[in-house]
């Protein structure tokens, strides 16, 4: 600015005043600079030269100036939002443009290989909602072909590797979240389900595919508002209190002040989170911030909630306030949740279906009580005895009514057996059989059910 103000007086410099105007256009601070200049030289009565530019259309030229750079700033930062984030507005208010984003297209040689019938019906009713019009039928979230691939980096290790070998994180998969549905995605680690949270969430950007979000197609504040998402780490800021936390976040989703200390309190209460708002992130325990990470996702009413791994840390009883609050939450079956977790008691708990992914693809997809009867082979038996001694004997009654049963574990007076599907029908003999046998051997109870998911995926 000084090297300005000082060309500014050499009047011998007879281009410099068509310079510093110039600049005026891209330096937000130079028009403020010179219509200053250009008043103290009017109101000094310096004389004008008539080889330079006026004092008074100076004046003019820094007065019109900053409308010039409105008009030029704001196009860039479109161009430049445009290009480089996803989370724009469809339509912006002022100039009426749509956003070009890019399309991605599944590879044809990447199509399902062998899939499950239940994953390629999925594909199918993904494709049919795509296309449906009506979007009150529309579930909560569609993804269609969703692909993530990573480049090899240029370490010596990579050298030997082929050419354009890539690593593939998931592999096109599809599928659709209803109202009022929770979608568990089930798999070891590194199959795929937290890099499908990161793409949906558009932390990660896909290679192919679409994701389809009910009411996050207008702005960006609908977006944020649509989902709510619990990270698998906690991303919180450890010299701010609980109650803190709670209020920015609620500020950040665009809730009233009125309405954000009522949703606040009805969260803390259901999660027990009260007797701890005036606590820094960094005095509590590892449970209660899990808790309010889970919290955080509920503020606003999602349409959408992803929920990656929410319990981990948690202790029994935290466990169950969250799964009580999620419960509730669907009550009104307008929201839907995408669930990971390695919790199969979790997920037969809270899902009504689940997907298996394996090594970035979906391997099944259905109903927990489908899928074992689908995978598991076996029913599973237990009988709890009065008293040691009476194990053998029922063990022979047992091998009297399902000859193929297999003995898997005694603890004290718990007898448990596997037995083959084939070896308990019908059904109706079974079970007449096992209350004879309770009421022969006095038994304290048995049951008489099909494995867990747990079981089922072992």
């Amino acid at each position: 600015m000084l090297l300005l103000f000082m060309t500014s007086m050499m009047t011998n410099l007879i281009i410099m005043p068509y310079i510093r105007h110039l600049l005026s256009c891209f330096v937000p601070m130079l028009p403020v600079t010179n219509f200053i200049m250009s008043f103290i030289f009017l109101l000094r009565g310096f004389p004008s030269d008539e080889h330079h530019v006026s004092t008074q259309t100076q004046l003019f030229i820094s007065t019109f100036m900053p409308y010039l750079q409105s008009i030029i700033l704001i196009f860039l930062l479109r161009y430049l939002v445009m290009k480089y984030d996803q989370t724009v507005m469809r339509r912006d208010p002022i100039f009426r443009i749509s956003p070009h984003r890019k399309r991605t297209h599944q590879n044809p040689e990447e199509l399902s290989q062998a899939d499950d019938r239940d994953v390629l019906d999925e594909r199918t009713r993904v494709q049919s909602a795509l296309a449906s019009v009506n979007e009150g039928e529309k579930p909560v979230i569609i993804v269609h072909d969703l692909r993530k691939e990573y480049k090899h980096g240029k370490a010596c290790s990579s050298c030997f590797k082929k050419k354009g070998e890539k690593k593939v994180a998931t592999r096109n998969i599809s599928f659709c979240v209803k109202k009022g549905e929770v979608l568990g995605l089930l798999g070891p680690n590194g199959a795929g389900k937290s890099t499908t949270i990161n793409l949906i969430i558009g932390d990660t950007e896909p290679s192919a595919g679409q994701v389809h979000i009910k009411g996050a197609d207008e702005a960006v504040a609908e977006e944020n508002a649509a989902l709510g998402y619990c990270p698998q780490e906690n991303a919180l800021w450890s010299n701010l209190t609980m109650k803190e936390h709670l209020e920015i976040f609620a500020a950040i989703k665009g809730i009233r002040k009125d309405d954000a200390t009522v949703a606040i309190n009805q969260i803390s209460q259901a999660l027990q989170l009260r007797g701890h708002f005036k606590k820094t992130i960094k005095t509590l325990a590892a449970g209660l911030t899990r808790k309010l990470c889970f919290a955080l996702s509920m503020l606003g009413n999602p349409t959408l909630m992803l929920l990656d791994e929410p319990t981990t840390s948690l202790d029994p009883k935290g466990k169950r306030l969250v799964w009580r609050a999620i419960q509730t939450m669907l009550q009104e079956k307008d929201e839907g949740v995408i669930l990971t977790t390695h919790h199969m008691e979790e997920a037969e708990v809270l899902c009504d279906r689940v997907a298996i992914m394996v090594s970035g693809q979906l391997r099944c997809l259905g109903s927990i009580q489908y899928l074992k009867s689908k995978f598991g082979k076996n029913y599973l038996l237990q009988i709890k005895v009065k008293g040691v001694e009476q194990g053998d004997l029922v063990n022979t009654e047992v091998l009297k009514i399902f000859p193929q049963a297999a003995r898997q574990e005694r603890i004290s007076t718990l007898l448990a057996y596997k037995i083959p599907m084939e070896d308990a029908l019908p059904l109706s003999r079974a079970f007449a059989m096992l209350e004879d046998a309770k009421q022969h051997f006095s038994l304290e109870e048995y049951s008489f059910s099909l494995n867990t998911l747990e079981q089922v995926m072992a």
